[in-house]
């Protein structure tokens, strides 16, 4: 019961800073699903459920996505996905757990350091973006870190930055669920009906409560918020994966 409502206090709190910030779901739920559920099915409930979130809050930003760019990351993406997918099947849990939040941490950190810094926005970064964004989000759930590090240092405005996001996401989320019920089909989790139906409506409540919050709180004081959050549960991933490779 304490998992199962851990779980969904997860989706909910990820759901609400993806609506408030572009990008919150993965950085805030993946480490702690992944902690609750392990690396495998807690990145793939990731994915599932940050593309359903972007997917719904596409039509909300449409008109400010830029779909030249998204096209470019998209594709990009794809060259990462497949060597992350297979990744994730032949290495030990433990290792994978480790991995998964020094990748959060590694991405939060130079994102962090990045604020200050400026490069041209030229195609070959995207495309190197897009690549890093792609493994990262098949084998962590984690794929904002990359793009947001290349968004920062090319000045991208963020209106347009956090509407591109959106169909990105859900179009790597699903291509990353797509990829391991290819090549790890029997490590999808394993969860009852009326589960998945309590996860779809802490999911929809969590965008609700997010759109309430986008209209009253700075998208400042939610980027600190949502990245404190990050490195502790990067921090218990690691945590365990350590305990895990002891045991």
């Amino acid at each position: 019961m304490t998992t199962t409502v851990l779980v969904l206090v997860s989706v909910f709190v990820g759901a609400g800073m993806q609506r408030f910030t572009g990008m919150g779901f993965a950085l805030v739920a993946a480490p702690f699903l992944v902690l609750l559920l392990g690396p495998v099915e807690g990145v793939i409930l990731v994915n599932l459920c940050g593309a359903v979130t972007a997917g719904a809050i596409i039509f909300r930003v449409f008109r400010d996505v830029n779909w030249r760019t998204y096209g470019i990351l998209t594709a990009a993406a794809v060259v990462g996905i497949v060597p992350a997918s297979f990744a994730v099947r032949i290495m030990p849990p433990a290792v994978l757990e480790i991995g998964i939040g020094l990748l959060l941490a590694a991405g939060l950190t130079v994102l962090l350091a990045m604020r200050s810094a400026h490069l041209a926005p030229r195609r070959r970064f995207l495309w190197a973006a897009g690549a890093m964004s792609g493994f990262m989000n098949a084998s962590a759930g984690v794929g904002g870190p990359a793009v947001s590090i290349y968004s920062l240092a090319t000045r991208w405005p963020h209106r347009s930055f956090a509407a591109t996001m959106q169909p990105y996401f859900f179009t790597i989320g699903s291509l990353s669920l797509v990829a391991k019920a290819a090549t790890t089909p029997a490590q999808f989790p394993d969860i009852p009906w009326h589960m998945w139906v309590a996860i779809s409506v802490a999911c929809l409540v969590g965008l609700g409560v997010g759109e309430l919050f986008a209209k009253r709180v700075s998208p400042k004081a939610a980027q600190i918020v949502l990245i404190v959050l990050a490195y502790l549960g990067a921090a218990a991933t690691v945590t365990r994966g350590v305990f895990d490779t002891i045991a």
